[in-house]
Formats: structure tokens, C-alpha cells, sequence
């Protein structure tokens, strides 16, 4: 069969969602910077440093999202989706470099505390924050509901945190502003680096089961198996292997027929159990090799059962 590709119009969402998180980015950096400026919030800062570390990593994943859908060549037979992940890890250590950062500024500034002026712009900037992040998020949801992308995911994730990050911030200010608690700016910054250091864990970890070529879940693999064996001619299957690569997946399995089939009719029957899988599985390449019923050749890595 030919190489999968991405549908047009998957793509062109993909690259605008890309080309959103940019622009969101860099508006709130500009915006942020000037209400730390105005009022000395480390709160503030601290999402200040996150909007930066996120223009950095939209700034990566237009990269990774452009390459990713760039289709299978001759060097790279099965696509460039690994782009992705990739992507995601490159942004998981912004993340975490941003969480350390953050966490020593507000234990400093927890122990030397300082007053918070202008707070009434803080709380505007944020609000302004909340609307644009909230708007950048619900696209990004609908593009996931399209295309399964794990860059863009891992965009929306940490985006995701920063609505309630910069929720925070507003009860932050609200409350030193009114209660005179000058300890709360920093105690706020604290648990949002703590909040960032989970999201970096998170997106590193779905970026290496790509990476690592991670088998689908246990549910998918039996739906698979009871796909290839609804066909009456089959008799079994083994050495089923599954794995992603950005929005694309493989699906590779060993079907067992009678012995004495014409290998007319058991490319047939391969034919029908490769479009009826994907069918249940879109954007997945699906490989099937031929078996006599009850031969089970070694494979290395393969488990003996499907």
C-alpha cells in the first residue's frame, strides 16, 4: 500500500494551531513584562518566565509540526512524525528549567519579602492573559479533535496549566492587596513551579512511549485481535506489534490460514482483515504477513502470543 499521509485539511489546522500559539506567546510576554515592571509581582514574573519558556516551545513545534508533516521519502520510509516527540521533549526541559528557576526566585523572595505596588494592572494583565489563553486552548482542543498530535497536545497541556496559573496570580494579588499578606506572592509562585515540574514529567514521559515506540494500549490490541479473527478463514494470528510516530501509527500481525489455501485467496483474506483494521484504526498503516495455521516462526522481541 501506499505511504499514509496527513489529510489536507488536518494539516492545515495543525499549522494553524502552530502559528496561534506563537503569536499568543509573544503578545503575552509583552503584556506580562510590563505589568512585572509596573508592579515588582514575583507572581507575576513567574508567569512572565512561563510565557516565555512557551513562545520558546511553540516556537519549536511549528519546527516539529512543519518536518512532521512532510511525507515519507525515500530516507525516511516511514514518515517524519518522531519529529514530534521530539518536539515535546525540547519542550519538557524548558519547562523544567523554567520550574527550578521560578522555585528558587520565590523561596528568595519568600524569605525577603516585598510589597506588591500597582496591583490593579497585575489583575488586568492576568484577566487579559486568562481570555487569550482560554481562546489559544479551545482552538487547540478542536485541531486535537482532527489530528492527533502530540506536539500540539503537549502545547495545550501546559497552556492548559497556565489559565490556572494565571488565576492564581489574580487571588494572589487580590489578597496581598487587601490583607496586607505579602508571604502569599511567593507561596503562589511556589506551587506553580510545582505545577511546571509536573507538566515537564507528563509531556516527557508521552514523548518517550513515542520515542520508544510504546505497543497501543491493551484495549486497542485486543480490538486488533478480534478485528483479524472475525474473518472466518482466519485461524489465528501472533506477533502483533503496534507503534506511533506523530499522527501516524503501524500496525503489523502474522495471520494464521489453512495450510492448503491458494495464495490468491489468502492475500485475499489479508486484504480484507488489513481494510477492515483500518477502518477501526485511521491514519495506520497496516502490515500482515501470511502463516500456515499452527507454524510459529521466532522472532526476536515478539512475545509468542498476539
Amino acid at each position: 500500500m501506499s505511504a499514509l499521509t496527513v489529510p489536507p485539511e488536518n494539516e492545515k489546522l495543525m499549522r494553524q494551531a502552530t502559528y496561534a500559539s506563537v503569536a499568543t506567546a509573544s503578545i503575552l510576554i509583552v503584556a506580562k513584562l510590563t505589568a512585572w515592571a509596573m508592579t515588582g509581582s514575583v507572581a507575576i514574573l513567574s508567569t512572565l518566565i512561563d510565557s516565555t519558556l512557551d513562545a520558546a516551545a511553540s516556537l519549536i513545534n511549528l519546527w516539529a509540526v512543519r518536518h512532521a508533516l512532510t511525507p515519507a521519502d525515500h530516507d525516511h520510509r516511514f514518515g517524519h512524525g518522531k519529529a514530534e516527540p521530539l518536539a515535546g521533549l525540547g519542550q519538557a526541559a524548558f519547562i523544567l528549567g523554567s520550574g527550578i528557576l521560578l522555585m528558587i526566585e520565590a523561596v528568595k523572595r519568600l524569605f525577603q519579602p516585598e510589597e506588591v505596588t500597582q496591583g490593579l494592572i497585575g489583575i488586568g494583565v492576568m484577566v487579559f492573559s486568562i481570555v487569550m489563553t482560554f481562546a489559544l486552548v479551545a482552538f487547540q482542543k478542536y485541531v486535537l479533535t482532527r489530528a492527533k498530535s502530540v506536539a500540539i497536545a503537549a502545547d495545550s497541556l501546559h497552556y492548559s496549566g497556565d489559565v490556572l496559573i494565571n488565576g492564581s496570580v489574580i487571588i494572589s494579588l487580590s489578597m496581598g492587596m487587601f490583607s496586607g499578606w505579602t508571604f502569599l506572592d511567593p507561596l503562589f509562585a511556589i506551587a506553580i513551579a510545582l505545577f511546571l515540574l509536573w507538566n515537564a514529567w507528563s509531556i516527557a514521559q508521552s514523548s518517550m512511549d513515542m520515542l520508544m515506540d510504546r505497543e497501543l494500549a491493551e484495549d486497542d490490541r485486543s480490538r486488533i485481535i478480534a478485528i483479524a479473527r472475525s474473518h472466518p478463514e482466519v485461524r489465528d494470528l501472533h506477533d502483533l506489534r503496534t507503534r506511533l510516530s506523530g499522527q501516524l501509527g503501524f500496525i503489523q500481525l502474522h495471520l494464521e490460514l489453512e495450510p492448503q489455501l491458494p495464495l490468491v485467496r489468502a492475500h485475499a483474506i489479508a486484504d480484507w482483515v488489513e481494510h477492515a483494521i483500518e477502518e477501526a484504526f485511521p491514519n495506520f498503516e497496516v502490515i500482515i504477513h501470511q502463516d500456515p495455521a499452527g507454524l510459529r516462526e521466532s522472532h526476536p522481541g515478539a512475545d509468542d502470543l498476539p
